[in-house]
């Protein structure tokens, strides 16, 4: 994990530690340092008490400076005061909701391009649930049926922010058993690689080159540059899902993962040293 200060997403699945260790939320935290954290509970219909949770919890973990950005409306994103709460940040962090409120809401706003601007001057962008989904250039929005292996049960993907490129990212991975939705999302574009990422888990990328795992849950890994064969364009309805030579890897903290190559990797015992220990986590927390 580099020194210098470099840009960064902190990616989470969804229900981290808000009451214990608070592991990954500490993380998020320990980069903004004495910076200012901006808090966008935009994916949320009921935003006021969400904001006042995660600022609770912020401010106990040592930050000084937190600021909530409240956007109820496209046009409030064009908005000179609240493009104004931006400034200075050092980091922004997205809760969860809904990940369409979000890119319809801000999606090439003001408020949109000095999100990005506070990323590519090698600020912190953080999100958990829909805000993890929102970090790539095409997210899932939806899908007919989760479970099901029919290619007539599509999945409904939209674009997202594009801080990072070339994945889709899906959130509370394996609580909600949606590894079937992901596999298709490869499917319709192999080119991305696929990132399910567990609750209590997040991946940090810093640059655009590799990420580290972080938490308590596992990474999933869809790789499909190398399938031979797949019928997700079939016409048929209600046609099994068939893919060939998908190749899937699983990590867990003290794995990371070159993005270039594909490939994934062991921490130096150094980095690894450096992180947290993990403990199991009681749902009763949240």
């Amino acid at each position: 994990m580099p020194k210098k200060k470099v840009r960064t997403l902190i990616v989470i699945g969804g229900r981290e530690d808000k009451v214990g260790d608070k592991l990954i939320l500490s993380e998020v935290a320990r980069r903004i340092g004495r910076g200012r954290l901006v808090i966008a509970a935009v994916a949320s219909k009921y935003p006021g008490p969400l904001f006042d949770e995660y600022d609770h919890v912020f401010r106990s973990l040592g930050l000084k400076h937190v600021a909530k950005l409240e956007i109820h409306n496209r046009c409030e994103a064009n908005d000179e005061t609240k493009i104004r709460v931006l400034d200075d940040a050092a980091g922004v962090f997205f809760t969860g909701g809904d990940q369409l409120r979000i890119t319809s809401q801000l999606g090439d706003t003001p408020v949109h391009r000095r999100i990005k601007d506070i990323y590519e001057s090698q600020g912190l962008i953080a999100g958990t649930s829909a805000g993890a989904s929102v970090m790539c250039e095409t997210m899932i929005v939806s899908s007919g049926n989760p479970h099901s292996h029919k290619v007539s049960d599509s999945i409904k993907l939209a674009p997202g922010f594009g801080l990072i490129g070339g994945m889709i990212i899906d959130q509370h991975f394996s609580e909600r058993s949606r590894m079937v939705r992901l596999l298709g999302s490869i499917a319709q574009n192999p080119k991305n690689l696929g990132l399910g990422i567990d609750e209590q888990t997040a991946i940090i990328i810093e640059g655009d080159r590799t990420f580290y795992v972080l938490g308590s849950g596992a990474v999933y890994v869809i790789d499909g540059g190398g399938i031979s064969f797949s019928n997700i364009a079939e016409e048929e309805i209600n046609t099994t899902v068939s893919m060939y030579d998908v190749r899937l890897r699983v990590l867990s903290q003290g794995d990371k993962f070159d993005l270039p190559n594909r490939r994934p990797e062991k921490l130096s015992v150094r980095a690894a040293a450096e992180l947290p220990e993990v403990k199991d986590i009681e749902y009763k927390h949240y």
